[in-house]
Protein backbone atom coordinates (compact mmCIF):
# COMPACT_ATOMS: atom_id res chain seq x y z
CA UNK A 1 0.00 0.00 0.00
CA UNK A 2 1.38 3.78 -0.91
CA UNK A 3 2.55 5.12 2.14
CA UNK A 4 -0.70 7.32 3.70
CA UNK A 5 0.51 11.42 3.41
CA UNK A 6 -2.08 14.12 4.78
CA UNK A 7 -1.82 17.16 4.62
CA UNK A 8 -3.29 21.52 5.89
CA UNK A 9 -2.57 24.05 3.98
CA UNK A 10 -2.87 27.40 5.78
CA UNK A 11 -2.95 30.95 4.36
CA UNK A 12 -1.29 33.07 6.70
CA UNK A 13 -3.40 35.67 6.19
CA UNK A 14 -5.08 36.40 9.82
CA UNK A 15 -5.52 34.86 13.59
CA UNK A 16 -4.80 30.96 13.74
CA UNK A 17 -8.11 29.67 13.44
CA UNK A 18 -9.57 26.72 15.86
CA UNK A 19 -11.35 25.55 12.60
CA UNK A 20 -7.71 25.20 10.86
CA UNK A 21 -6.72 23.03 13.90
CA UNK A 22 -9.49 21.20 13.94
CA UNK A 23 -8.83 20.16 10.52
CA UNK A 24 -4.99 19.54 11.19
CA UNK A 25 -6.31 17.56 14.22
CA UNK A 26 -8.34 15.24 11.99
CA UNK A 27 -5.56 15.01 9.37
CA UNK A 28 -2.89 13.85 11.78
CA UNK A 29 -4.69 11.43 13.36
CA UNK A 30 -5.31 9.82 10.53
CA UNK A 31 -2.22 9.90 8.98
CA UNK A 32 -0.15 8.45 12.12
CA UNK A 33 -3.26 5.95 12.64
CA UNK A 34 -2.04 4.04 9.11
CA UNK A 35 1.77 4.89 10.37
CA UNK A 36 1.77 7.51 7.55
CA UNK A 37 2.98 11.39 7.47
CA UNK A 38 1.16 14.58 8.29
CA UNK A 39 2.79 17.65 5.76
CA UNK A 40 2.13 21.34 7.11
CA UNK A 41 2.21 23.52 4.00
CA UNK A 42 2.33 27.34 3.56
CA UNK A 43 -0.58 28.62 1.31
CA UNK A 44 1.14 32.39 0.62
CA UNK A 45 0.63 32.70 -2.61
CA UNK A 46 -1.76 35.99 -2.07
CA UNK A 47 1.41 38.07 -1.27
CA UNK A 48 -1.10 41.32 -0.20
CA UNK A 49 -2.87 40.04 2.50
CA UNK A 50 -0.26 37.08 3.87
CA UNK A 51 2.34 38.13 6.41
CA UNK A 52 5.48 36.47 8.11
CA UNK A 53 3.71 37.27 11.30
CA UNK A 54 0.70 35.49 10.53
CA UNK A 55 2.82 32.36 9.41
CA UNK A 56 4.73 32.46 12.78
CA UNK A 57 1.29 32.64 14.75
CA UNK A 58 0.16 29.71 12.79
CA UNK A 59 3.42 27.73 13.69
CA UNK A 60 3.11 28.68 17.15
CA UNK A 61 -0.60 27.93 17.67
CA UNK A 62 -0.04 24.36 16.55
CA UNK A 63 2.92 23.56 18.54
CA UNK A 64 1.24 25.04 21.59
CA UNK A 65 -1.59 22.89 20.80
CA UNK A 66 0.86 19.53 19.75
CA UNK A 67 -0.21 19.33 16.55
CA UNK A 68 3.58 19.07 15.18
CA UNK A 69 3.84 18.38 11.88
CA UNK A 70 7.03 15.42 9.70
CA UNK A 71 7.72 17.49 6.80
CA UNK A 72 6.91 21.22 6.73
CA UNK A 73 8.67 24.73 7.49
CA UNK A 74 11.38 23.91 9.98
CA UNK A 75 10.95 20.46 9.31
CA UNK A 76 12.19 19.99 5.98
CA UNK A 77 11.50 16.83 3.82
CA UNK A 78 11.77 15.76 -0.18
CA UNK A 79 9.16 17.36 -1.73
CA UNK A 80 9.52 21.02 -0.04
CA UNK A 81 10.13 23.69 -0.29
CA UNK A 82 6.53 24.28 1.91
CA UNK A 83 5.55 27.74 1.24
CA UNK A 84 3.84 28.49 -2.28
CA UNK A 85 5.47 31.78 -2.73
CA UNK A 86 9.07 29.58 -2.50
CA UNK A 87 7.48 27.65 -5.55
CA UNK A 88 6.63 29.38 -7.97
CA UNK A 89 9.16 28.18 -10.95
CA UNK A 90 7.05 24.97 -10.13
CA UNK A 91 4.15 26.31 -11.64
CA UNK A 92 5.52 28.05 -14.65
CA UNK A 93 6.76 25.09 -15.46
CA UNK A 94 3.40 22.99 -15.15
CA UNK A 95 1.18 25.49 -16.93
CA UNK A 96 3.17 25.20 -19.63
CA UNK A 97 2.53 21.78 -19.82
CA UNK A 98 -0.98 22.41 -19.92
CA UNK A 99 -1.02 25.08 -22.28
CA UNK A 100 1.19 22.79 -25.03
CA UNK A 101 -1.71 20.20 -24.72
CA UNK A 102 -4.66 22.54 -24.91
CA UNK A 103 -6.39 21.99 -21.60
CA UNK A 104 -6.27 25.68 -20.37
CA UNK A 105 -6.13 28.89 -22.13
CA UNK A 106 -5.24 32.30 -21.95
CA UNK A 107 -8.29 35.06 -21.47
CA UNK A 108 -7.31 38.87 -22.35
CA UNK A 109 -11.15 40.03 -21.32
CA UNK A 110 -10.54 42.88 -18.93
CA UNK A 111 -12.03 43.26 -15.48
CA UNK A 112 -14.83 45.75 -17.10
CA UNK A 113 -15.95 43.23 -19.40
CA UNK A 114 -16.05 40.24 -16.85
CA UNK A 115 -18.60 42.65 -14.19
CA UNK A 116 -20.43 43.39 -17.24
CA UNK A 117 -20.80 39.63 -17.98
CA UNK A 118 -21.76 39.01 -14.64
CA UNK A 119 -24.14 42.07 -14.29
CA UNK A 120 -26.15 40.66 -17.34
CA UNK A 121 -26.26 37.00 -16.27
CA UNK A 122 -27.80 38.24 -12.90
CA UNK A 123 -30.64 40.08 -14.41
CA UNK A 124 -31.48 37.07 -16.78
CA UNK A 125 -31.07 35.25 -13.56
CA UNK A 126 -28.63 33.08 -15.09
CA UNK A 127 -25.59 31.12 -13.73
CA UNK A 128 -22.57 33.54 -12.97
CA UNK A 129 -19.43 32.78 -14.41
CA UNK A 130 -17.11 33.34 -17.24
CA UNK A 131 -19.38 33.08 -20.71
CA UNK A 132 -15.96 31.32 -22.56
CA UNK A 133 -14.99 34.13 -24.86
CA UNK A 134 -11.80 34.19 -25.34
CA UNK A 135 -11.92 30.40 -25.97
CA UNK A 136 -13.02 31.74 -29.81
CA UNK A 137 -9.90 33.45 -30.50
CA UNK A 138 -7.80 32.31 -33.40
CA UNK A 139 -3.91 30.97 -32.73
CA UNK A 140 -2.78 33.69 -34.71
CA UNK A 141 -5.03 36.41 -32.41
CA UNK A 142 -3.86 35.13 -29.10
CA UNK A 143 -0.28 35.07 -30.30
CA UNK A 144 -0.74 38.47 -31.69
CA UNK A 145 -1.92 39.65 -27.96
CA UNK A 146 1.08 37.80 -25.95
CA UNK A 147 3.24 39.65 -28.40
CA UNK A 148 1.72 43.01 -27.51
CA UNK A 149 1.79 42.08 -23.48
CA UNK A 150 -1.91 41.97 -23.17
CA UNK A 151 -2.54 41.45 -19.27
CA UNK A 152 -4.18 38.28 -19.61
CA UNK A 153 -4.68 35.45 -17.29
CA UNK A 154 -4.99 31.61 -17.56
CA UNK A 155 -7.94 29.86 -17.38
CA UNK A 156 -9.45 26.28 -17.34
CA UNK A 157 -10.77 24.70 -19.42
CA UNK A 158 -14.74 23.02 -18.37
CA UNK A 159 -16.68 20.25 -20.34
CA UNK A 160 -20.16 22.18 -21.35
CA UNK A 161 -22.24 19.03 -20.52
CA UNK A 162 -23.01 16.06 -18.03
CA UNK A 163 -21.46 15.94 -14.73
CA UNK A 164 -18.87 15.01 -12.60
CA UNK A 165 -18.74 11.78 -9.99
CA UNK A 166 -16.43 11.46 -7.21
CA UNK A 167 -15.80 9.76 -4.37
CA UNK A 168 -15.89 11.21 -1.01
CA UNK A 169 -14.62 8.81 1.79
CA UNK A 170 -17.64 10.29 3.93
CA UNK A 171 -20.78 11.31 1.86
CA UNK A 172 -19.88 8.48 -0.94
CA UNK A 173 -20.94 9.33 -4.44
CA UNK A 174 -20.97 13.25 -5.20
CA UNK A 175 -22.30 14.21 -8.19
CA UNK A 176 -21.96 17.85 -9.46
CA UNK A 177 -23.10 18.84 -13.02
CA UNK A 178 -20.60 20.65 -15.20
CA UNK A 179 -22.55 23.79 -15.94
CA UNK A 180 -22.43 24.33 -12.37
CA UNK A 181 -18.16 24.32 -12.25
CA UNK A 182 -16.51 28.35 -13.43
CA UNK A 183 -14.07 28.13 -15.78
CA UNK A 184 -11.85 28.75 -13.18
CA UNK A 185 -8.53 31.50 -13.24
CA UNK A 186 -5.34 28.86 -12.63
CA UNK A 187 -2.52 31.95 -13.29
CA UNK A 188 -3.10 35.37 -12.37
CA UNK A 189 -2.21 38.47 -14.19
CA UNK A 190 0.61 38.72 -12.43
CA UNK A 191 1.89 35.54 -13.24
CA UNK A 192 1.28 33.70 -9.44
CA UNK A 193 -1.06 31.23 -9.69
CA UNK A 194 -4.49 30.80 -8.01
CA UNK A 195 -5.27 28.17 -4.63
CA UNK A 196 -6.44 25.86 -6.94
CA UNK A 197 -3.73 25.05 -9.13
CA UNK A 198 -1.17 25.29 -6.80
CA UNK A 199 -3.12 22.97 -4.60
CA UNK A 200 -3.97 20.06 -7.02
CA UNK A 201 0.05 20.65 -7.94
CA UNK A 202 1.41 20.81 -4.80
CA UNK A 203 -0.91 17.76 -3.67
CA UNK A 204 0.35 15.88 -6.35
CA UNK A 205 4.14 16.80 -6.15
CA UNK A 206 4.03 16.28 -2.11
CA UNK A 207 2.51 12.57 -2.68
CA UNK A 208 -0.54 13.38 -0.67
CA UNK A 209 -2.95 10.30 -0.76
CA UNK A 210 -5.53 11.79 1.26
CA UNK A 211 -7.02 15.18 0.50
CA UNK A 212 -8.96 15.69 4.42
CA UNK A 213 -10.50 19.12 3.79
CA UNK A 214 -13.74 20.82 5.23
CA UNK A 215 -16.90 20.93 3.49
CA UNK A 216 -17.00 24.18 2.20
CA UNK A 217 -14.18 22.74 -0.80
CA UNK A 218 -16.85 20.18 -2.42
CA UNK A 219 -17.66 22.55 -4.76
CA UNK A 220 -14.65 22.94 -5.81
CA UNK A 221 -13.82 19.22 -6.43
CA UNK A 222 -14.78 18.61 -9.48
CA UNK A 223 -12.45 21.85 -10.69
CA UNK A 224 -9.27 20.25 -8.91
CA UNK A 225 -10.24 16.49 -10.88
CA UNK A 226 -10.34 17.75 -14.29
CA UNK A 227 -6.61 19.05 -13.44
CA UNK A 228 -5.52 16.04 -11.98
CA UNK A 229 -6.99 14.43 -15.36
CA UNK A 230 -5.36 16.87 -17.37
CA UNK A 231 -1.95 16.24 -15.97
CA UNK A 232 -2.55 12.74 -16.42
CA UNK A 233 -2.04 12.37 -12.62
CA UNK A 234 -3.94 9.84 -9.86
CA UNK A 235 -5.93 11.94 -8.11
CA UNK A 236 -6.23 11.43 -4.11
CA UNK A 237 -8.79 10.09 -2.08
CA UNK A 238 -11.26 13.73 -1.09
CA UNK A 239 -12.73 13.58 2.46
CA UNK A 240 -14.81 16.43 3.07
CA UNK A 241 -15.12 17.15 6.70
CA UNK A 242 -18.53 18.79 8.44
CA UNK A 243 -17.46 22.47 9.26
CA UNK A 244 -17.93 23.60 12.77
CA UNK A 245 -21.01 25.34 13.54
CA UNK A 246 -22.25 27.70 16.47
CA UNK A 247 -24.68 26.97 18.70
CA UNK A 248 -27.99 28.56 16.47
CA UNK A 249 -25.86 26.19 13.93
CA UNK A 250 -24.45 28.65 11.15
CA UNK A 251 -20.99 28.51 10.46
CA UNK A 252 -18.63 29.28 13.38
CA UNK A 253 -17.06 32.62 12.83
CA UNK A 254 -15.35 35.04 15.14
CA UNK A 255 -18.36 37.75 14.69
CA UNK A 256 -20.49 34.87 16.89
CA UNK A 257 -17.60 33.23 18.75
CA UNK A 258 -14.20 33.64 19.41
CA UNK A 259 -12.23 31.50 16.39
CA UNK A 260 -8.48 32.47 17.21
CA UNK A 261 -6.09 30.27 18.91
CA UNK A 262 -4.47 32.81 20.64
CA UNK A 263 -8.00 33.64 22.57
CA UNK A 264 -8.44 30.40 24.17
CA UNK A 265 -4.53 30.27 24.63
CA UNK A 266 -4.71 34.32 26.12
CA UNK A 267 -7.94 33.05 28.27
CA UNK A 268 -6.06 30.08 29.86
CA UNK A 269 -7.31 26.91 28.60
CA UNK A 270 -5.17 24.16 28.74
CA UNK A 271 -3.79 23.03 25.26
CA UNK A 272 -4.25 19.39 25.82
CA UNK A 273 -8.24 20.25 26.68
CA UNK A 274 -8.51 22.56 23.52
CA UNK A 275 -7.53 19.94 21.23
CA UNK A 276 -9.34 17.05 23.45
CA UNK A 277 -12.38 19.44 22.70
CA UNK A 278 -11.44 19.61 19.11
CA UNK A 279 -11.51 15.77 18.96
CA UNK A 280 -14.90 15.35 19.91
CA UNK A 281 -16.37 17.48 17.20
CA UNK A 282 -18.61 14.97 14.93
CA UNK A 283 -16.00 12.35 16.77
CA UNK A 284 -16.30 9.76 19.63
CA UNK A 285 -14.22 7.87 20.82
CA UNK A 286 -15.08 3.81 20.87
CA UNK A 287 -16.26 3.31 24.54
CA UNK A 288 -17.37 6.96 24.42
CA UNK A 289 -14.84 8.79 26.39
CA UNK A 290 -14.88 12.54 26.55
CA UNK A 291 -11.44 13.07 28.53
CA UNK A 292 -8.53 11.55 25.97
CA UNK A 293 -5.58 12.68 24.86
CA UNK A 294 -3.87 12.84 21.68
CA UNK A 295 -2.13 9.58 21.70
CA UNK A 296 -5.44 7.51 22.70
CA UNK A 297 -7.18 9.21 19.94
CA UNK A 298 -4.82 8.53 17.12
CA UNK A 299 -4.69 5.11 18.22
CA UNK A 300 -8.55 4.77 18.15
CA UNK A 301 -8.82 7.02 15.00
CA UNK A 302 -11.42 5.86 12.41
CA UNK A 303 -12.53 8.91 10.17
CA UNK A 304 -15.69 6.97 8.76
CA UNK A 305 -17.20 7.26 11.89
CA UNK A 306 -16.90 10.78 11.68
CA UNK A 307 -20.67 12.41 11.91
CA UNK A 308 -21.78 14.40 9.09
CA UNK A 309 -23.95 16.82 11.48
CA UNK A 310 -22.31 19.91 12.06
CA UNK A 311 -20.32 19.55 15.17
CA UNK A 312 -21.40 22.78 17.61
CA UNK A 313 -18.90 24.04 19.14
CA UNK A 314 -20.07 25.37 22.53
CA UNK A 315 -17.76 27.22 24.99
CA UNK A 316 -19.85 26.06 27.94
CA UNK A 317 -18.81 22.40 27.21
CA UNK A 318 -15.08 23.42 26.31
CA UNK A 319 -15.26 25.30 30.17
CA UNK A 320 -16.25 22.19 31.37
CA UNK A 321 -13.33 20.12 30.19
CA UNK A 322 -11.26 22.62 30.51
CA UNK A 323 -11.78 22.40 34.48
CA UNK A 324 -11.77 18.47 34.28
CA UNK A 325 -8.13 18.62 32.52
CA UNK A 326 -6.86 21.18 35.47
CA UNK A 327 -8.51 19.14 38.67
CA UNK A 328 -7.46 15.69 37.56
CA UNK A 329 -4.07 16.61 35.75
CA UNK A 330 -2.30 19.06 37.26
CA UNK A 331 -1.38 18.67 40.42
CA UNK A 332 -0.43 22.27 43.27
CA UNK A 333 3.12 22.35 42.30
CA UNK A 334 2.32 22.05 38.55
CA UNK A 335 -0.99 24.06 39.20
CA UNK A 336 1.44 26.71 40.12
CA UNK A 337 3.93 26.52 37.89
CA UNK A 338 1.51 27.10 34.69
CA UNK A 339 -0.60 29.56 36.10
CA UNK A 340 2.30 31.83 36.56
CA UNK A 341 3.59 31.00 33.75
CA UNK A 342 0.54 32.16 31.70
CA UNK A 343 -0.63 35.10 34.47
CA UNK A 344 3.01 35.98 34.96
CA UNK A 345 4.86 35.36 31.45
CA UNK A 346 7.71 37.33 31.42
CA UNK A 347 7.29 39.24 28.02
CA UNK A 348 3.67 40.66 28.99
CA UNK A 349 5.07 41.88 32.79
CA UNK A 350 7.66 43.78 31.23
CA UNK A 351 5.15 45.12 29.03
CA UNK A 352 2.68 45.71 31.91
CA UNK A 353 5.70 47.62 34.28
CA UNK A 354 6.04 50.66 33.09
CA UNK A 355 2.31 51.29 32.37
CA UNK A 356 1.44 50.35 36.31
CA UNK A 357 4.22 50.95 38.42
CA UNK A 358 4.13 54.92 37.83
CA UNK A 359 0.41 54.90 39.48
CA UNK A 360 0.68 52.86 42.50
CA UNK A 361 2.19 53.20 45.88
CA UNK A 362 2.19 49.69 47.12
CA UNK A 363 2.27 46.33 45.85
CA UNK A 364 -0.78 45.70 46.55
CA UNK A 365 -2.66 48.54 44.24
CA UNK A 366 -1.51 46.30 41.16
CA UNK A 367 -4.69 44.23 41.06
CA UNK A 368 -6.98 46.85 41.32
CA UNK A 369 -5.47 48.92 38.52
CA UNK A 370 -3.85 45.79 36.29
CA UNK A 371 -5.87 43.48 37.47
CA UNK A 372 -7.82 43.39 33.92
CA UNK A 373 -4.40 42.67 32.26
CA UNK A 374 -5.02 38.75 34.13
CA UNK A 375 -8.47 38.31 33.74
CA UNK A 376 -10.39 37.03 30.68
CA UNK A 377 -13.67 38.35 29.31
CA UNK A 378 -14.67 41.11 32.07
CA UNK A 379 -18.11 41.36 34.45
CA UNK A 380 -19.88 44.63 33.21
CA UNK A 381 -22.91 46.15 33.55
CA UNK A 382 -24.43 48.73 31.24
CA UNK A 383 -24.62 51.59 34.33
CA UNK A 384 -20.67 51.36 34.34
CA UNK A 385 -20.23 52.69 30.48
CA UNK A 386 -22.85 55.88 31.49
CA UNK A 387 -21.77 59.30 30.12
CA UNK A 388 -22.63 62.89 30.38
CA UNK A 389 -22.14 63.28 26.54
CA UNK A 390 -22.56 60.11 24.89
CA UNK A 391 -25.89 58.15 24.87
CA UNK A 392 -26.05 53.86 24.23
CA UNK A 393 -26.00 54.88 20.18
CA UNK A 394 -23.37 56.21 20.29
CA UNK A 395 -21.23 54.11 22.35
CA UNK A 396 -21.95 51.03 20.09
CA UNK A 397 -21.18 52.94 17.11
CA UNK A 398 -17.93 53.87 18.69
CA UNK A 399 -17.31 50.60 20.27
CA UNK A 400 -17.97 48.94 16.72
CA UNK A 401 -15.94 51.22 14.51
CA UNK A 402 -12.81 50.97 16.62
CA UNK A 403 -13.04 46.85 16.31
CA UNK A 404 -13.23 47.40 12.80
CA UNK A 405 -10.42 49.93 12.66
CA UNK A 406 -7.94 47.52 15.01
CA UNK A 407 -8.74 44.80 12.72
CA UNK A 408 -7.79 46.05 9.82
CA UNK A 409 -3.75 46.69 11.36
CA UNK A 410 -1.44 43.94 10.16
CA UNK A 411 1.09 44.45 12.72
CA UNK A 412 0.08 44.65 15.90
CA UNK A 413 1.93 47.57 17.71
CA UNK A 414 1.10 50.37 20.23
CA UNK A 415 1.97 53.48 17.49
CA UNK A 416 0.05 51.80 14.99
CA UNK A 417 -3.21 51.19 17.64
CA UNK A 418 -3.03 54.89 18.38
CA UNK A 419 -2.83 56.08 15.03
CA UNK A 420 -5.61 53.84 13.98
CA UNK A 421 -7.90 55.08 16.66
CA UNK A 422 -6.93 58.81 16.60
CA UNK A 423 -7.71 59.00 12.86
CA UNK A 424 -10.92 57.72 13.40
CA UNK A 425 -11.83 59.88 16.16
CA UNK A 426 -10.75 62.91 13.90
CA UNK A 427 -12.63 61.41 10.89
CA UNK A 428 -15.46 61.56 13.26
CA UNK A 429 -15.15 64.85 14.44
CA UNK A 430 -14.99 63.86 18.17
CA UNK A 431 -13.12 64.86 21.19
CA UNK A 432 -10.33 62.07 21.62
CA UNK A 433 -11.08 62.04 25.27
CA UNK A 434 -15.20 61.09 24.42
CA UNK A 435 -14.16 58.62 22.03
CA UNK A 436 -12.10 56.42 23.96
CA UNK A 437 -14.41 56.29 27.31
CA UNK A 438 -16.11 53.81 26.16
CA UNK A 439 -13.31 51.45 25.09
CA UNK A 440 -10.95 52.38 28.48
CA UNK A 441 -14.36 50.64 29.78
CA UNK A 442 -14.29 47.81 27.37
CA UNK A 443 -11.17 47.01 27.98
CA UNK A 444 -10.36 47.61 31.55
CA UNK A 445 -13.38 47.73 33.14
CA UNK A 446 -12.36 51.19 34.45
CA UNK A 447 -13.50 54.74 33.10
CA UNK A 448 -9.64 55.56 33.59
CA UNK A 449 -7.02 53.07 33.74
CA UNK A 450 -3.61 52.79 32.03
CA UNK A 451 -3.14 54.23 28.72
CA UNK A 452 -5.94 52.40 26.34
CA UNK A 453 -3.30 52.16 23.42
CA UNK A 454 -0.32 50.16 25.79
CA UNK A 455 -3.50 47.97 27.05
CA UNK A 456 -4.59 46.88 24.22
CA UNK A 457 -1.09 46.45 22.29
CA UNK A 458 -0.57 43.96 25.39
CA UNK A 459 -3.57 42.34 25.76
CA UNK A 460 -3.42 41.30 21.66
CA UNK A 461 -5.94 41.53 18.96
CA UNK A 462 -8.14 38.32 20.33
CA UNK A 463 -8.75 39.51 23.66
CA UNK A 464 -9.44 42.93 22.56
CA UNK A 465 -12.14 42.07 20.37
CA UNK A 466 -13.72 39.74 22.97
CA UNK A 467 -14.05 42.61 25.36
CA UNK A 468 -15.31 45.23 22.94
CA UNK A 469 -17.62 42.50 21.53
CA UNK A 470 -18.59 41.81 24.82
CA UNK A 471 -19.08 45.27 25.91
CA UNK A 472 -21.61 45.85 22.93
CA UNK A 473 -24.02 42.82 24.15
CA UNK A 474 -23.44 44.60 27.26
CA UNK A 475 -24.87 47.46 25.70
CA UNK A 476 -27.63 46.01 24.01
CA UNK A 477 -25.29 44.51 20.98
CA UNK A 478 -26.31 45.65 17.29
CA UNK A 479 -28.89 44.08 14.89
CA UNK A 480 -27.64 43.52 11.18
CA UNK A 481 -29.79 46.12 9.80
CA UNK A 482 -27.67 48.30 12.28
CA UNK A 483 -24.66 46.94 10.88
CA UNK A 484 -24.77 47.19 7.47
CA UNK A 485 -26.04 50.63 8.00
CA UNK A 486 -22.27 51.23 10.55
CA UNK A 487 -20.78 49.17 8.08
CA UNK A 488 -21.54 51.78 5.25
CA UNK A 489 -20.53 54.87 7.04
CA UNK A 490 -17.03 52.79 8.08
CA UNK A 491 -16.32 52.33 4.79
CA UNK A 492 -16.80 55.84 3.97
CA UNK A 493 -14.46 57.74 6.47
CA UNK A 494 -11.97 54.71 6.65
Amino acid sequence: MTQVRTRIAPSPTGDPHVGTAYIALFNRCFAHQHGGKFVLRIEDTDTQRSSKKSEQDILDALRWLGLTWDEGPGCEGECGPYRQSERTEIYKTHIQQLLANGTVFNCFCSAERLQQVRQRQMQEQQQTGYDGHCLKLTKEEITAKLDKRVDHVVRLKVPAEGECEFEDLLRGTVSIGWSQVDMQVLIKSDGRPTYHFANVVDDHLMQISHVIRGEEWINSTPKHLLLYQYFGWQEPVFCHMPLLRNPDKSKLSKRKNPTSIGYYQAMGYLPAALLNYLGMMGWTMPGGEEKFSLAEMTANFDITRVSLGGPVFDTKKLDWLNGKYIREDLDDAEFVKQFAQWAFNPEKLKRMVPLVKQRIERFSDVAALGGFFVSGVLELDAERFAHKNLDNATMLKLLQFSLWRLEQIDDWDRDDIEHGLQGLAESLQMKIRDFLYPLFVAISGQAVSTSVFDSIAILGIEMSRARLRHAMDVLGGISKKQAKVLEREFRKIC
